[in-house]
């Protein structure tokens, strides 16, 4: 390796004062080479930033000859407000290296002479150990009884070096789950699966003091300072930090999560396309939450927070998935005469689930390297951890082998991805009837971007084994069951099922019902359903039995958050059929745009609903479930030219309104992406626009389009911005 030009012979230390007998003369850090070499130019060539476990070069000069083996050249490095050796936040070292240390001294630094260094001028190779604590670090040199300050330094993980914990073997990988800037976030449902970019931008002015301000602020930094830098050592560590201090739930997080449908005071979290534009917002208002989030907004920001840090990290979704507040991996769902009932319980199938995964090492859990690899870290806040909002590092290896015994809330991710689910019969009564249940709802089309393109992968086979198997029956069997619990956890059970009585129907009412004879339903679409345009479905139900069948056909149509909860009633209608034996019965369904519009601006999909009872067998009773989502209009978004670095580039967005009879108001254009833009800058809107590039390389332009019909309706394209 090439050693770098000396460029500091001449330019003293900015930080001291020398004078004309003062031994040191000068230094360089040589961040723009240091930082090439470290992967960390895309952040800085000003500002001194290495990876762990890897040595960086810095030339010292001096005025007197210096002789390693009669002069002692002390340096010292320090991170946190009260560095000890002891705890890895103070290292001294030096060349040679025979400084007193302390005996329990870990993360020690390592001090090299290059063989090329003058009497005066001095190449040295500093190197932190690969368990170094990440963060800001205080360089200091002695010579000769004088001490002068080398510099600042920030210091990260490092996936390239084998040692450190987060170590990610494969180079493409490397580039797209640290270095990509871009990306895509999967959301719809398990039977319509969308794709939305997302711009990262990790690498972004400020961001390192914006992610190193998110550690400072957590709450376990508050009550130890010194431990919390510290354990900054260890990613397994850090990655809870994050993942509390995405969410604003108990401390000064970024994020303020809202499921509901008013968003005063903030965005939808439909509008963001980015985490950059969140994350500085949160800098620049004294770290007070940014408003509003969802599951998808959370994971977004946190990958690029843990890109930044240097911890492999990658968006993942699943569809179908559950929310078992009482760990019993069981989902209830209510429904009476009119479709979906309120809910007696806080459990809850969302249309999908937004996490992250992030790549680390788990000897905490095992020494042979079983628990290694990805592991899901949630920053959502759905439950507590151990009395904080976060969830997470929990193996993906531990979840699909049904290991619930260990840390951290594996049983609750387990759960998201494996909970059966039970469709009940609201009576008038109270009574429930017990009408439907499935093993195989949850946990479908676990999805995440390619490496190194922007296909989806499907990674449900690295969570869970194929319903039916043996392997999936021997991960059922490892969960344990209720009468392994203890008499304790009952009495708990029995507590729980008292207060459900009070507010809802009571659990210990339900009355199974023997299989009804078999009929099938299925829900068709008559033509994609298109935002703007009337919905057109048909129910489709056929009996094998050889009698005819008198049937009474309640469908209910809803307006569905993606999170399972009821937003609207839309419509219902009532409808008496005779099934005939072997034969199809066809039922069309129509919504109206005029109908659904409205309810719809702030949901995200509409849940058709068939509740068929047999009339002459009045406990048969049978549920067709279709969840739909809409197709936004059609955005064009093109860049006219090919674009260059500091050079003004033109572009056009054009959006056709599908209204024929209604003017589109209040609409409101957002263009954001990383290197692209700094800033966010009659029946047919054609908007032309120009940006600057400020960064080289295949870079993603995205727009979002609002207003008072349509939501944060989104385009993209690629610009490959050259040099």
């Amino acid at each position: 390796m090439e050693l770098p030009k000396s460029t500091g012979a001449r330019r003293p230390n900015p930080h001291s004062t020398p004078k004309s007998h003062c031994i040191f003369k000068g230094v360089d850090l040589h961040p723009e080479i240091n930082n090439i070499l470290h992967h960390t130019s895309e952040i800085s060539v000003d500002q001194l930033i290495v990876r762990r476990g890897q040595p960086f070069k810095l030339t010292l000069n001096v005025a007197q000859r210096f002789g390693y083996k009669r002069h002692q050249l002390h340096i010292t490095a320090k991170t946190g407000e009260i560095p000890t050796e002891k705890q890895g936040t103070l290292s001294v070292f030096g060349v040679s290296d025979v400084v007193t240390r302390s005996r329990s001294a870990i993360a020690v630094w390592k001090a090299d002479l290059h063989k090329d260094s003058s009497l005066q001028t001095l190449f040295l190779n500093l190197t932190p150990p690969a368990v170094t604590p990440v963060g800001k670090w205080i360089l200091t040199v002695k010579l000769g009884g004088e001490e002068m300050l080398l510099g600042k330094l920030v210091v990260l993980y490092n996936p390239w070096c084998p040692d450190d914990w987060v170590y990610l073997k494969d180079e493409d990988e490397r580039e797209e789950y640290v270095m990509k800037e871009q990306g895509v976030i999967y959301r719809g449902s398990q039977r319509v699966i969308k794709a939305y970019d997302w711009d990262f931008g990790q690498f972004e002015d400020n961001m390192v003091d914006i992610c190193l301000r998110m550690l400072d602020l957590n709450l376990k930094h508050e009550k130890d300072p010194a431990d919390d830098v510290s354990a900054r050592c260890n990613p397994i560590y850090v990655s809870r930090v994050v993942s509390a201090m995405i969410n604003s739930q108990d401390d000064r997080g970024v994020l303020q999560g809202n499921w509901g449908t008013s968003y005063i005071g903030g965005y939808s979290p439909s509008h963001w396309s980015g985490s950059y534009p969140i994350l500085h917002r949160w800098y620049k208002i004294d770290s007070h939450p940014v408003k509003y989030g969802q599951c998808w907004v959370f994971a977004g920001v946190m990958c690029s927070v843990m890109r930044l840090l240097g911890i492999p990290c990658r968006v993942v979704t699943n569809f179908s998935s559950a929310h078992d507040s009482n760990a019993n991996l069981i989902i209830d769902e209510y429904h009476a005469d009119y479709g979906v009932a309120p809910k007696a319980s806080h459990d809850s199938i969302w249309n999908y689930h937004v996490w992250v995964e992030a790549w680390m090492r788990r000897p905490d859990l095992s020494e042979d390297g079983a628990f290694d690899g990805w592991q899901v870290v949630d920053p959502t806040p759905q439950e507590e951890s151990n009395g904080i909002f976060c969830c997470g590092p929990a193996p993906v290896k531990a979840i699909l082998k049904g290991e619930t015994n260990l840390k951290y809330d594996i049983p609750f991710v387990f759960a998201e991805v494996n909970a059966d689910c039970i469709d009940w019969l609201v009576k008038a009564d109270g009574s429930k009837l017990n009408i439907f249940s499935e093993t195989a709802r949850v946990g479908h089309n676990i999805s995440t971007k390619s490496v190194g393109s922007v296909k989806r992968l499907n990674i449900t086979d690295s969570y869970k084994y194929r319903e039916g198997t043996e392997k999936e029956r021997e991960t059922d069997d490892a969960i344990p069951s209720d009468e392994e619990e203890d008499d304790e956890s009952e009495e708990e059970e029995e507590n729980e099922a008292e207060n459900e009585t009070e507010d809802g129907p009571d659990p210990e009412t339900p009355i199974s019902i023997p299989p009804p004879p078999p009929v099938t339903m299925q829900f068709k679409e008559m033509r994609p359903p298109r935002n703007g345009k009337d919905v057109r479905l048909k129910l489709l139900l056929r009996s094998e039995s050889s009698s005819v069948r008198s049937l009474s056909i309640n469908i209910s149509v809803q307006a569905m958050t993606y999170d399972g909860f009821l937003a609207a009633n839309i419509q219902t209608e009532v409808k008496d059929k005779i099934l005939l034996p072997g034969k199809d019965l066809r039922i069309r369904i129509r919504v109206p745009f005029s109908a659904y519009h409205k309810p719809m601006l702030d949901c995200d999909s509409l849940k058709v609903s068939a509740l068929v009872t047999d009339k002459e067998r009045p406990d048969n009773i049978y549920l067709a479930v279709d969840d739909v989502v809409l197709i936004d209009p059609p955005i064009s978004l093109k860049v006219k030219r090919s674009a260059k670095v500091n050079r003004h580039t033109k572009g056009e967005m054009i959006f056709m309104n599908p209204m024929v009879t209604e003017t589109l108001t209040n609409c409101t254009l957002t263009f954001s992406g990383s290197g692209l833009m700094k800033e966010e800058p009659n029946n047919r809107l054609r908007v032309n626009f120009s940006f600057v590039p400020y960064k080289r390389g295949k870079r993603t332009l995205v727009v979002d389009f609002d207003c008072s019909t349509f939501r944060d309706i989104k385009a993209s394209c690629t610009v490959n911005v050259k040099p």
